[in-house]
């Protein structure tokens, strides 16, 4: 997986960055209704079920869901696309006119606005009813496209998104200098030309290649093959919970983990990745920092019913909570533990061991563990318990309990485990666990490191890790007393 490039510093200077950016956000609009209600029974007449309706909301869907998401995360969008002369399109125009963040160049020459209507009960999509015909030859205002930053064409085969269209935004990007992302649809992506982006979803992707992308692999051998056919700059496909994948041309496919997210409804979460794409993009930032942004802003949409928005606030929030989750999630009982180090020694990695108090983090810790990691591929650190540690250092200490403890060092990139044991020794713990380096402090010997002779006797090493001068959790307390005295 490709090195995350977006952290809490980065996210907050791109959504200054973002802040009232310009981007351009044409295609195919639709109205997108939801009837909320309940299920108590089976209808009489038919197997199915009977809801009663409690309420109904509306919102701008597939391109209208794009710029509402731009406009969400502060930005300004432009947005250009068809709708009919009918009730469907006022309500559709009331509604896009009521957000001063988007300024409508939506043409009402359709033959008829297309509107998805979606019945849902217990959180849950019980049918879906489609009000549509197509809008092909409908020409839209080209002035759309003027002073955009990013251009974002949103294509869900209704035909708005045509050769002229194409052509205009190709020509428009080219003169200012703003991407071009697609979201496309059907299997010809050739027909696009050389945009900035093209961006599927796997099923997309699939049917466009006729290839599978069950695995990164299979996902690397398909966007080798739809680049062949294609004349994009690059393409990045999104994979739902395994994050997306991006390719430039001419280098080799990366991959963007996803991020772990309770799935509520995944209605228009394309439109929203989609949005923070162009957004990233238009305020400078590198394809991989605008895909780890939209894989951020995707997850938090998902988390929310219907077609829903995302906003700076919640990105921040989501981008810190984050941080507390991978600090709490690498926390592990020792039984499960047991479980993780086999599977990573089946996999071939070699799994390092160290233990201490860690009362107070300091920079001499955090030295130690980093050069610990250096000698294996997974580390496990083992915490004294708060009574062991007050059995080893006297009372008053630790300074921290073992839960805030845990949380610190979890938080470190060198750290992938963190357990802990209560006994006079982690002996026990090492049997159990069979690590193929154990590491201790450079203030230790080899043959006075417990467990060195067991890990020897398995084929492990024993390896001593420099500590910083000056640096230990007795002497920083020292200098706090002495700054309160």
């Amino acid at each position: 997986m490709t090195e995350r490039t977006l952290d809490l510093g980065a996210l907050q200077a791109l959504l200054d960055k973002a802040r009232g950016l310009m981007v351009a956000c044409v295609g195919d609009l639709m109205l997108d209704r939801y009837v909320y209600g309940e299920v108590s029974r089976i209808s009489p007449e038919a197997p199915i079920p009977v809801l009663r309706a409690r309420r109904q909301t509306a919102m701008p869907g597939a391109v209208g869901n794009v710029a509402r998401n731009v406009a969400a995360l502060g930005g300004r969008a432009r947005l250009g696309g068809a709708a009919g002369p009918d009730a469907a399109g006022d309500e559709l125009a009331a509604l896009i006119d009521a957000d001063p963040a988007i300024d409508s160049y939506v043409s009402r020459s359709a033959p008829l606005t297309t509107v998805k209507t979606r019945f849902v009960a217990a959180g849950q999509q019980l049918l879906r009813l489609d009000d549509e015909e197509g809008g092909a030859g409908q020409r839209l205002d080209s002035s759309v496209f003027e002073g955009a930053s990013a251009i974002l064409l949103s294509d869900y085969a209704k035909g708005v998104v045509d050769d002229a269209l194409i052509a205009a935004a190709l020509q428009a990007g080219a003169a200012s200098g703003a991407p071009v992302v697609v979201d496309p649809k059907g299997r010809d992506f050739a027909r696009y030309g050389a945009v900035d982006l093209i961006k599927p979803n796997a099923s997309e992707l699939a049917a466009a290649t006729g290839l599978t992308v069950e695995s990164d692999a299979a996902v690397e051998t398909a966007l080798t093959a739809l680049m062949a056919a294609t004349t994009a700059k690059a393409l990045v496909v999104t994979r739902a919970g395994k994050g997306m994948s991006l390719m430039r041309r001419g280098e080799a496919v990366k991959h963007f983990p996803g991020r772990a997210r309770e799935v509520f409804d995944v209605s228009g979460a394309g439109d929203t990745g989609l949005a923070a794409l162009g957004l990233a993009l238009g305020a400078g930032a590198s394809l991989e920092t605008a895909v780890e942004f939209a894989i951020l802003a995707s997850g938090v949409v998902v988390g929310k019913s219907g077609t829903a928005v995302v906003t700076p606030s919640e990105l921040i929030e989501a981008e810190m909570s984050g941080h507390a989750a991978l600090s709490s999630a690498k926390v592990t009982p020792v039984e499960d533990l047991v479980d993780q180090v086999e599977a990573w020694r089946r996999q071939g990695l070699r799994v390092g061991f160290t233990n201490g108090c860690f009362d107070i983090l300091h920079r001499g810790h955090v030295a130690y563990l980093a050069q610990a990691r250096s000698w294996c591929d997974r580390l496990v650190v083992a915490l004294n318990t708060d009574a062991s540690v007050r059995r080893l250092k006297g009372e008053g200490r630790p300074v921290n309990d073992l839960d805030s403890r845990a949380a610190v060092i979890g938080g470190l990139a060198s750290v992938d485990r963190v357990t802990s044991f209560d006994a006079p020794t982690p002996l026990e713990l090492i049997e159990r666990l069979r690590p193929d380096v154990l590491i201790k402090g450079s203030d230790y010997t080899r043959e006075g490191v417990v467990g060195g002779d067991l890990v020897e006797s398995w084929g492990g090493e024993v390896r001593l890790a420099d500590f910083k001068d000056g640096f230990s959790t007795t002497r920083t307390i020292e200098k706090m007393t002495e700054s309160r005295a």
